[in-house]
């Protein structure tokens, strides 16, 4: 049970939002085996009621630390780490600007860790490696740093090519798995790698005009690094080939609402069993793309929505939303009722459904 579910049970849209969004940011905080304090969640709570901003939260958490300084042990000082980079997660989830570029995953490292790291925002001058235990205490061969910036470069650019607007939500989620897995591989910065990641991985989406903020990250994110993990290792002595499964699951259960089975243990590289379950019952059958189906979405959620808030949403153009929803009608997805002016749109499918587990 979380903290925050009493406010997620409500449903005010508000408390809700930003309850589920402490909830992810607080949740990744586990990549690390960083817990927060007892005071960010009496902080987190306040935020959440309404009775203070997200700029006085992180004003009372540095104040509170600066009391401390002197006195705190290094488990403290990781305790200050998880409560600072909770409270920037959560701000950073709330703002609405995107820009797809390095510099943005830049920024988001720099805002994460910014006087708690001396390289925030920068990238690393040595190579490194990480004991896994999924790899039975191998690595993953991480990028050297030498070509860090140039690699950055170029998948970004070859993530620009795809038009997910023409490749179905398979193609499109097993295209994500593998920019994302290439994005971590990189591994840009000394520490911070995969709580960054998430982050831009969440914006990203966003960019698409999907919502994403239920507690995947929070209750899964072992779960999601170690994927990441698996899509990036290979072992030609033990016939080992990088496993992209892992994390596209992960990302049909974030994008699709699907309830695909996520066990840190199915991950290890020896696991071998026969009842390794391939996925739940629920699964997205929708003949459309990722941007058809954030339309859809939207237009449950506000059935009078113009095409002008249509395209806002999902950050695409008027004219690319009407051959969108041109195309929904078609297919029967969806059905303009009592005309242009006074009419409102009505989704003739059931959707796949974000639940929290």
């Amino acid at each position: 049970m979380s903290e925050f579910d009493e406010y997620i049970r409500q449903g005010e849209f508000g408390p809700r939002q930003k309850a589920e969004v402490w909830q992810t940011a607080i949740g990744l905080q586990d990549v690390d085996g960083l817990k927060p304090s007892t005071y960010l969640i009496d902080t987190a709570k306040r935020h959440i009621e309404g009775d203070i901003t997200i700029d006085e939260v992180k004003d009372l958490i540095d104040t509170y630390y600066k009391s401390r300084e002197g006195r705190s042990s290094s488990d403290e000082e990781r305790t200050e780490e998880a409560d600072k980079v909770s409270a920037r997660i959560t701000e950073l989830l709330q703002e609405e600007s995107f820009s797809f570029t390095p510099s943005e995953y830049q920024r988001i490292h720099r805002r994460l860790f910014r006087g708690i790291f001396k390289f925030a925002g920068k990238y690393r001058t040595y190579n490194i490696s990480k004991k896994e235990w999924v790899l039975d205490g191998d690595s993953v061969l991480y990028n050297p740093f030498e070509n860090i910036s140039e690699t950055l470069d170029y998948d970004f650019s070859e993530e620009r090519k795809c038009d997910y607007a023409a490749i179905s939500t398979d193609d499109s989620i097993a295209h994500l798995a593998a920019f994302i897995a290439g994005l971590w591989q990189i591994h840009p910065f000394g520490e911070g790698n995969t709580r960054t990641t998430a982050v831009f991985l969440i914006k990203y989406l966003r960019s698409f005009g999907f919502a994403i903020s239920n507690d995947l990250f929070a209750t899964h994110s072992w779960f999601f690094r170690n994927a990441l993990v698996r899509a990036n290792y290979f072992n030609r002595e033990k016939g080992i080939v990088p496993d992209y499964s892992f994390l596209v699951k992960f990302l049909r259960n974030l994008v699709l609402g699907e309830q695909n089975e996520l066990k840190n243990r199915y991950l290890h590289i020896n696991y071998q069993s026969e009842d390794k379950p391939a996925s739940k019952s629920k699964i997205c059958t929708l003949n459309c793309t990722l941007e058809e189906l954030a339309v859809l979405r939207f237009l449950k959620e506000n059935p009078k929505a113009t095409q002008e808030m249509i395209a806002k949403h999902i950050h695409r153009s008027e004219r690319t939303v009407k051959t969108m929803t041109v195309r929904l009608t078609e297919k029967q997805y969806l059905a303009r009722k009592n005309g242009k002016r006074d009419g409102w749109w009505e989704v003739l499918v059931e959707l796949p459904v974000i639940e929290s587990e």
